[in-house]
């Protein structure tokens, strides 16, 4: 973590984006109806669909904070994968309900033209929402959170939706070419809806154990290969539990070695990583005496 407040931060940043996503609710739906907009009303079904993803969000990192007792011996931090799958999901439904209804307006010849001031209504709901992906995405980050960087990338898709609509409003009201909203929400519908399906994708492989990108490790095995007494490396893994990565590895050394020295050597070499590389969870070392000639 960079700065000391950053713990706090991701206390306090998924009630920051439920309020947020309050408000833009009410105020999408009050400009919706000033402006007859279909367009923001659609919208605004879609900050509904943040708001669930923010208090899943909420609930994940309050689970995930559980320490570990005798039904899950490895802690609850599995629990944001789940929610950053739902979120996904979340995404995926919505947007294709954005989807079909733009796809209908169309073929049905439905869709008119709103009122100008409905431009005002998706240029703050795309800044809105790009300033809450931004300070998502740094807490996410500085606390290793998939449940929070999934409900930062549930506003980032918000914002595309948002810069989807001011284009297709800015046709529509300004160029008199009112086919371009819905056109508009067909495009970034589509560009959510992937969006959501690659927030699926990692949370499920991370449930099954998927091992973490190499830039992960390579800290970790760097600090293991020059070890003093390590001689070698035969396996080392890791798996994903929320926001904490859990190590595994078999470490080669001098067959001679007493066990009281294997225990210390471990015990130095397990200190140095938690210093060294962030978000250690559980580190599990084995010995395998070198018998090569």
């Amino acid at each position: 973590m960079k700065y000391p407040h950053c713990i706090q931060c991701r206390d306090d940043v998924t009630w920051y984006s439920i309020w947020f996503n309050v408000f833009m609710v009410a105020y999408k739906v009050v400009m919706s109806l000033v402006t007859n907009c279909a367009a923001l009303m659609a919208d605004a079904f879609h900050s509904l669909a943040d708001l669930l993803a923010s208090v899943f969000t909420l609930f994940s990192l309050r689970l995930s904070d559980r320490p570990a007792d005798e039904k899950f011996g490895y802690g609850y931090g599995k629990i944001q994968h789940i929610s950053s799958g739902i979120v996904g999901l979340i995404l995926v439904i919505g947007s294709i309900f954005i989807l079909v209804d733009a796809l209908l307006s169309i073929i049905n010849n439905t869709f008119a033209t709103p009122d100008r001031m409905a431009l005002l209504g998706a240029v703050v709901s795309t800044i809105g929402n790009e300033l809450m992906y931004q300070y998502q995405r740094c807490v996410a980050i500085e606390n290793n959170s998939p449940a929070i960087m999934a409900n930062a990338w549930d506003n980032r898709s918000d914002a595309f939706s948002s810069v989807g609509m001011v284009v297709g409003l800015f046709f529509a009201t300004v160029l008199d070419f009112p086919i371009a909203d819905p056109l508009a929400a067909i495009l970034l519908s589509l560009l959510v809806i992937k969006i959501g399906i690659e927030l699926i994708i990692e949370a499920v492989n991370n449930l099954m154990d998927a091992s973490p990108d190499v830039e992960e490790l390579e800290g970790v095995y760097e600090i293991i290969r020059t070890f003093p007494r390590i001689l070698g490396i035969n396996y080392l893994r890791a798996r994903s539990l929320g926001e904490s990565l859990y190590i595994e590895a078999d470490l080669r050394v001098n067959k001679d070695l007493k066990v009281f020295e294997g225990d210390v050597i471990l015990e130095a070499l397990k200190e140095k990583i938690i210093q060294s590389v962030e978000n250690i969870g559980s580190i599990q070392f084995y010995l395998t005496p070198d018998i090569r000639k």
